[in-house]
């Protein structure tokens, strides 16, 4: 007798969990990025001050550093799940 196979339909519920850790990820990552560019505990508001646009710089490094904190918290969130599942 051949084993059990699992569906492929993916269940609605792991999504909502996934896009739960996407918000989470996107969340922290906003906040790290304000944090480090208003406080100028490290010199990065300095440097992006003296940069040559400093609004594109700004906005480009909140959106490298939200969307890396987004994606770590997904694929994190989504191993957990998988875990989770087993």
């Amino acid at each position: 007798m051949p084993p059990k196979r699992r569906s492929a339909v993916v269940n609605p519920a792991i999504l909502i969990e996934l896009a739960c850790h996407t918000l989470m990820g996107i969340a922290m990552g906003l906040g790290f990025a304000f944090g480090l560019t208003q406080l100028d505990a490290f010199g990065i508001a300095t440097l992006i001050a003296h940069s040559v646009d400093p609004h594109v710089t700004f906005v480009i490094f909140v959106g490298v550093l939200t969307l890396s904190f987004a994606v770590g918290a997904t694929m994190t969130g989504f191993v957990f799940t998988m875990m989770e599942e087993r």
